[in-house]
């Protein structure tokens, strides 16, 4: 006989608890765990549905490669490490508004010469997906719709129709009703998203699941969906502004970190090939606080603008405040050039901006950012043609950077003839790299006092 059980689910982390508590025992969020009723079978022996397979030694398997689709979008190739391998599984996240189902329809389009697509929305009905697809000009036979809230009615449809590529918007949207709850609930999205997986194993098939994201950023719903995945992308970007960024924060078939660079037209999503020139195309007179600087974005290198802005403070306290950077590094580089160097920062404002809306993780940026900031200080503006990178460590010596050859055909191929970069006599390509008449010139420092003695900042 069946039981039914009452449980506390956490809406954070998917923990589970048998009452409720203020705060939760697994990831330490307060006011997160939510009742539900779950059904449970009575216990005893269950034959099981499959035959049983047999384990088969790793020393006898025949390597074979990994079958990818190209989906017509460069960019998102990219980031997917080379396309849309087959029978995985994507979780698409992304604010309201942004352009999730845009890349969909353009993604779907893209396949269409592979086999079926089916599209089953949960949110939008059937008009509103065909006007969208009219307006992209991606209307095509082979992309099949279905406006269905039931996962067990809709992978009914998607048993029989066994598409190539199955696309679930979204994840929140859908339920299933042999579970106690609405659909969004911590208990519903898990069971839905295995439900979803479950099927694309069975039918060979690649699916792709959307999901929202909450206040902070994150995809809303327990961790534990981005573990049941094979790739988690989040489409970011400002929704009044035309530049979107997708980012694979997990890829089991590529590289993690990897952005893909787009532009929201009126013609939907177009890849931009040469993001370089798109951060830099605003950087046609060089001022003080202005720096060129060239970050890793996976295996990608991007030549982005740092822009900083020294003011005196109007109140009691200095602000510190970086978009596109991590604050708590800008402080830390601030304190450097107030200690190692004497410079006078406790009284002033000091803002840092990535251009272009870019988030750069990359610690290279480090001397760029500190070269802007002496730069506005001194309301002197550097050399130009010249592109700066180079970590920065707390006794204000400049750290070696990894894969300098590419950063510095990047800076080459858009006419920066300089390059002050950390000295890196260890390195063994290092006199091969320098001995390339293609790349800029390099300027070496072994510290940020020299480096900013070269840079005619002391």
């Amino acid at each position: 006989m069946a039981k039914v059980k009452t449980v506390f689910f956490c809406s954070s982390c998917g923990g589970e608890s048998i009452r409720w508590q203020g705060k939760c025992p697994h990831c330490g969020e307060w006011n997160t765990l939510i009742e539900e009723r779950l059904v449970k079978e009575s216990a005893g022996y269950t034959k099981p549905s499959r035959p049983i397979m047999q384990a088969t030694p790793l020393a006898v398997l025949e390597g074979a490669a990994q079958d990818r689709k190209q989906t017509g979008l460069s960019e998102l190739d990219n980031v997917l490490g080379g396309g849309l391998a087959a029978g995985s599984s994507l979780l698409l996240a992304g604010e309201p508004g942004i352009g999730k189902s845009t890349l969909l329809l353009q993604l779907a389009h893209g396949l269409a010469q592979t086999g079926l697509t089916l599209y089953v929305s949960g949110e939008e009905s059937l008009q509103q997906i065909q006007a969208r697809a009219q307006r992209l000009q991606t209307v095509n036979e082979c992309i099949l719709l279905l406006a269905e809230n039931e996962i067990s009615r809709a992978l009914a449809e998607a048993y029989r129709l066994s598409p190539s590529l199955l696309i679930i918007d979204s994840v929140q949207a859908l339920y299933d009703n042999e579970l106690a709850g609405t659909g969004g609930s911590v208990s519903q999205v898990r069971a839905v998203t295995a439900a979803c997986l479950d099927a694309a194993r069975q039918m060979g098939s690649s699916v792709v699941l959307v999901g929202h994201v909450n206040k902070e950023g994150q995809i809303a719903g327990p961790r534990l969906l981005e573990h049941m995945v094979d790739t988690v992308l989040y489409f970011e970007g400002d929704r009044h502004q035309s530049l979107r960024l997708l980012r694979a924060v997990k890829n089991r078939f590529g590289a993690t970190n990897e952005v893909g660079v787009f532009e929201m037209t009126s013609r939907g999503l177009l890849p931009l090939d040469q993001p370089s020139a798109f951060f830099l195309s605003g950087r046609e007179i060089i001022r003080p606080g202005s720096a060129a600087t060239c970050v890793m974005q996976g295996n990608r290198p991007m030549l982005l603008e740092v822009q900083a802005l020294v003011a005196p403070s109007s109140f009691g306290n200095a602000r510190r405040l970086a978009a596109g950077y991590d604050t708590q590094r800008l402080l830390m580089i601030l304190a450097v050039l107030e200690r190692r160097l004497g410079l006078s920062l406790g009284n002033r404002d000091v803002y840092v901006n990535i251009a272009g809306g870019l988030r750069a993780e990359d610690t290279a940026i480090d001397l760029a950012i500190a070269a802007a900031v002496v730069s506005s200080l001194k309301e002197q503006p550097l050399e130009e043609g010249l592109l700066i990178f180079g970590e920065m460590g707390l006794l204000g010596e400049l750290r070696a950077v990894g894969q300098i050859a590419r950063r510095l055909r990047e800076g080459a191929a858009f006419g920066f003839g300089m390059a002050l970069m950390p000295r890196q006599t260890s390195l063994r390509s290092y006199k091969d790299i320098g001995a390339n008449k293609n790349n800029p010139r390099i300027l070496e420092a072994a510290d940020l006092e020299q480096a900013l003695l070269i840079l005619g900042l002391n």
